[in-house]
């Protein structure tokens, strides 16, 4: 390494982020990318791309920019820049001409942000090292940037959007966190159309906030409920503690917006991240399914409470207690109610059946898992989602150690 051209040492490493980050403090969003192409020609590199997963996660698309490498979309299913997204891990690739093409997951916390890619002439762990701290400084900048620009947005964008799932993008949280303790992740379908299925997620100390919803109806009218039922929970949230005060909160504003006959349909649950221990609240969804070692084991039933804007109801809360490993599924009823050939259902039978089945191969890990379950319903469903259709999966980790343990 002394004896090459370009300096990697680790004094200037930590010069090279420092830069990056003063200039990028106050860079108009268009101008980050050539900024990322500069940094990474500073030490060597050549070729970068920044690659954006798609809104259907099927495709990671490149980031157009000045400086930046623009080529083809990867898929995320069969790409060496898809194997670093899935597996959040550096992937390195020999090239033929020479030198190394190497996939960098862009991680901001534990949100998947995309991937970076580059090309140097030799890669040692120094490299790896450094590579990966310019990875974490770009996953931070194209999220504080994403917040006040359309670019990022129209990269991931393959196909017109509809007005009510561009409300729905807008009220997600990241679709996938990792903490020691526990895992969750979500998608959407379809991606391009969903207009009344949401989730929402936060991690207060060691309590674990989780809500999955269903507004009836399309288009924007159920776009319209669904934001208030997740504003309403997210306000109760931060103000309440127990399940059933974020659930008539919920049943409040629903049925004082919309009346009587309009309504939500809810899972809420809480999750003690350092025992295990689950309460749940179903307000008229499909019981989740409670899944160990690859298999489900048995749908976590709970009394029936009825659905958010009825009014009025105490909801009966269920209590369960998760193993180390265990993955909680919860999904809406666009995934079972869904038409197959001879017009029956689809119905939780065969989500049984595909969930066994893929937990029968070998696991690239919880976010990879859901969203190989994912595309494997849509292809079982004849490639058709005519609901609103989510899936939001819960892993737990185990493990009462405080959360700055991480850090020792």
């Amino acid at each position: 390494m002394g004896e090459e051209s370009v300096d990697r040492s680790e004094g200037f490493g930590e010069r090279l982020l420092g830069l990056l980050l003063d200039r990028a403090r106050l860079l108009p969003p268009q101008l980050i990318a050539p900024l990322i192409a500069e940094g990474v020609a500073g030490i060597g590199g050549r070729e970068v791309s920044i690659l954006l997963q798609d809104y259907a996660q099927e495709l990671l698309v490149p980031l157009p920019g000045r400086k930046l490498h623009v080529g083809q979309p990867e898929p995320v299913a069969d790409s060496p820049a898809g194997r670093a997204f899935l597996r959040a891990d550096v992937v390195e690739v020999a090239q033929a001409g020479g030198g190394v093409r190497v996939y960098l997951p862009l991680l901001d916390g534990s949100d998947q942000v995309g991937v970076m890619a580059l090309t140097l002439e030799t890669v040692d762990d120094d490299d790896r090292r450094l590579l990966r701290r310019l990875a974490g400084l770009v996953a931070d900048m194209l999220v504080t940037k994403n917040a006040y620009t359309d670019q990022f947005f129209l990269a991931r964008r393959r196909e017109p959007m509809s007005v009510s799932a561009e409300i729905q993008w807008g009220l997600l949280p990241p679709l996938t966190m990792t903490v020691p303790q526990v895992q969750v992740a979500g998608i959407l379908e379809p991606a391009y159309r969903v207009a009344g299925d949401s989730f929402d997620y936060a991690l207060n100390d060691n309590i674990l906030h989780m809500a999955v919803i269903d507004a009836m109806g399309h288009d924007l009218d159920a776009a319209a409920m669904a934001t208030i039922a997740i504003g309403a929970y997210r306000h109760a949230r931060r103000v309440f503690v127990s399940l059933s005060e974020k659930y008539a909160f919920m049943d409040h504003a629903i049925s004082r917006q919309f009346g009587a006959d309009h309504f939500v349909t809810a899972q809420l649950m809480h999750l003690n991240i350092a025992t295990g221990e689950m309460e749940l609240v179903n307000a008229g969804h499909p019981a989740p399914l409670l899944i160990r070692d690859g298999q489900v084991v048995r749908q976590l039933e709970s009394a029936t409470t009825l659905p958010v804007g009825f009014g009025g109801e105490v909801p009966r809360i269920r209590e369960h207690t998760l193993r180390q490993g265990d993955r909680v599924l919860c999904y809406t009823d666009g995934i079972i109610e869904e038409r197959v050939d001879g017009g029956e259902t689809f119905g939780e039978e065969r989500l049984i059946r595909c969930v066994n089945r893929l937990g029968q191969e070998p696991s690239d890990g919880m976010r990879a898992d859901l969203r190989r379950l994912s595309h494997t319903l849509k292809k079982e469903r004849g490639g058709r989602t005519s609901d609103d259709a989510t899936l939001f999966m819960i892993e737990w980790h185990g493990g009462a150690a405080d959360h700055l343990a991480v850090l020792d």
